[in-house]
């Protein structure tokens, strides 16, 4: 029997790289809202007291970016007496976005491998490779640290803006550490919560010091609730709970440390559990594959473990820059598919259309939902983009494709 820990972990709104990721897309969604074919790769830069944003931009749209990004910040909780060195309402904003390389837009705009289909005329934004991974540790498909580091980092700031915790601050990481044997979950191993705090909480004495105070208060109203739907629960016996390791954790967001867009690339994705491609999400319009293909190789191995032809499927795209088709599709199951790779992959390119142009209307990534207020991409700008059960997402829909895939399998395993 083989027995490991496997540890992920994830980060709140409030950190700085966050804070960046969120500002980069909220700029993709306004412009996005007024001009469905603006092409953007947007970065933002926090600092103390400042936020930049820079890259390149071709649009029709019109946005106040400085209203823009100040209530993005804000929205976190980085405002008045609270603001701890970085407020929404004082910070300086500089807007430094140029013109999108015309040799990009020549590729985008006509594929070299077009043969007339409107949806070949889309080539792809830029070479690279792309990773989709799947598994049935939890009831969203995705692996069961990352998922468990996400549900504590959104309940986190949950009862920060909801006032149940009033003392918390924007700032915050998490981290958990499960056992698995034989490739299953079996067990809690380690929680770590890093939490941003004010200096003084009401009711804190010598007799309770102040970390205990935070750990007994996020274990009843973060760690409770955020498993209690969960077979496979954290037990205040055998699972160790390391709170603020330093003893306090005042001075954090900006002021603390620098942000920038990207760098949260595994907390985005599957939090190291599977293979990534290099290729950062926010900021970025879905004609740069980095994103749209990610995304639809997330729906492919979640449709193929859906369909139960896998325990875990991990599915690899890449792409040449101006070229519609992927240059390779790969599926590997790891020894846990019903059939083997090579009829997963070839069931793939029968049933996935993965052309850019495809990705991009099969999942509307370019019709933001009227209902979120033209809201899409910044909402997933935090707590991950997959496996998301508290966003109607159109790569984690998969049911009907499963379906599909099921019978195909059936079909081509009786012919």
């Amino acid at each position: 029997m083989s027995r490991y820990v496997f540890t992920s972990e994830s980060v709140t709104e409030g950190h700085p790289d966050k804070i960046c990721d969120q500002v980069s897309d909220a700029v993709l969604d306004a412009l996005l809202s007024q001009d469905p074919a603006s092409r953007v790769a947007c970065e933002t830069v926090v600092n103390t007291g400042l936020c930049l944003i820079t890259g390149e931009v071709s649009t029709n749209a019109r946005v106040d970016f400085n209203t823009l990004v100040r209530g993005v910040i804000e929205e976190i909780g980085y405002s008045g007496a609270r603001a701890g060195g970085f407020d929404a309402n004082s910070c300086a904003v500089l807007v430094a976005l140029d013109q999108q390389s015309p040799d990009i837009a020549k590729g985008v705009d006509e594929a070299d491998d077009h043969d007339g289909d409107p949806l070949d005329l889309v080539g792809a934004g830029d070479q690279g490779i792309m990773f989709g991974f799947a598994c049935d540790e939890t009831p969203e498909l995705m692996p069961l640290p990352i998922s468990l580091a996400h549900r504590f980092a959104r309940r986190l700031s949950q009862v920060r803006h909801d006032g149940t915790l009033g003392y918390l601050l924007p700032d915050g990481k998490t981290q958990v550490s499960v056992v698995y044997e034989d490739d299953r979950p079996v067990a809690i191993d380690t929680i770590l919560i890093s939490t941003q705090h004010t200096p003084s909480i009401d009711g804190v004495s010598e007799e309770q010091p102040l970390r205990e105070r935070i750990a007994a208060d996020l274990w009843t109203h973060v760690v409770e609730p955020a498993t209690a739907d969960l077979h496979l629960k954290p037990s205040r016996s055998t699972t160790r709970f390391l709170v603020n390791p330093t003893g306090t954790f005042v001075v954090g967001g900006p002021q603390g440390d620098a942000g920038l867009t990207g760098r949260k690339i595994i907390v985005d994705t599957y939090g190291g559990y599977a293979r990534h491609g290099g290729g950062a999400f926010s900021g970025k319009d879905p004609t740069k594959v980095d994103r749209s293909a990610a995304y639809a190789a997330r729906h492919v191995a979640k449709a193929l473990v859906a369909a139960g032809l896998a325990q875990r499927a991990e599915v690899q795209l890449s792409y040449a820059i101006g070229v519609a088709r992927p240059v390779s599709i790969l599926v590997q199951t790891f020894g846990s598919g019903t059939v083997s790779d090579a009829d997963l992959t070839a069931l793939v390119q029968e049933h996935f259309d993965l052309r850019p142009g495809a990705i991009i209307e099969r999942f509307g990534l370019r019709e933001l939902p009227r209902e979120r207020g033209g809201r899409f991409y910044q909402d997933v700008a935090a707590y991950g983009h997959f496996g998301r059960s508290d966003l109607n997402l159109p790569w984690e829909d998969v049911e009907e494709i499963a379906a599909t895939l099921k019978q195909a399998s059936s079909d081509r395993i009786t012919a």
